[in-house]
């Protein structure tokens, strides 16, 4: 293979992720548009939802791995629709942290087994080897990204760190009733998260 015949095809497969990303999000937009909600805003609210204590923007943006900017920006826009709360930390005023709203969770109790269904099919197409394959070939290209991304930090421990946060994530959603299929649902007991003090937004 010659060196033109090799860049074509790194422009190949790049435009061949940033379509599959673009066209998963607008699918993913086109089926929670019925609940008035967007993937952004979809993940937002399943992120603040599934925290096992009281969440930041900054803590919201690492884990969406969004600069804090846009998700403060993106958290204006769902406060100014009535999806989420800002709440100061009573030890520490200068701290704000994210709640949903009741409009928040309803939206979430709608939306959830459809988007668990449309992921399931969409990734019916492949054999449960081919996505393990899938997946083995993307760990190169993302560590080559965090190092472009973060020059100098430790690639190593950032990827044990992102794979022991996503395990335990994984293991916090399994848990949740709220998040499953209408299938999963119809067998778990609906739970509860303790409301925060009502304040100024």
């Amino acid at each position: 293979m010659t060196d033109r015949e090799l860049e074509n095809l790194s422009v190949i497969l790049w435009r061949r992720v940033y379509q599959t990303y673009t066209r998963f999000k607008n699918a993913i937009d086109r089926t929670l548009s019925e609940y008035g909600l967007t993937m952004d805003q979809y993940l937002l609210l399943v992120t603040v939802k599934s925290y096992d204590s009281p969440i930041r923007i900054t803590e919201i943006a690492g884990f969406l791995e969004r600069s804090t900017n846009s998700i403060s920006m993106l958290v204006d826009r769902m406060v100014k629709a009535g999806l989420l709360r800002r709440v100061r930390d009573r030890s520490d005023r200068r701290v704000v942290n994210v709640f949903l709203t009741s409009k928040a969770e309803k939206a979430l109790e709608l939306a959830n087994p459809p988007f668990w269904e449309f992921l399931q099919q969409s990734m019916s197409l492949l054999s449960y080897k081919d996505r393990h394959t899938l997946a083995s070939l993307l760990e190169p290209l993302n560590y080559k990204l965090l190092e472009y991304l973060n020059p100098g930090a430790d690639i190593e421990g950032m990827l044990k760190t992102d794979a022991k946060q996503h395990n335990n994530r994984l293991k916090q959603w399994r848990k949740q009733p709220w998040l499953a299929t209408r299938e999963a649902k119809r067998s778990s007991s609906k739970g509860s998260k303790t409301r925060p003090p009502a304040e100024e937004q």
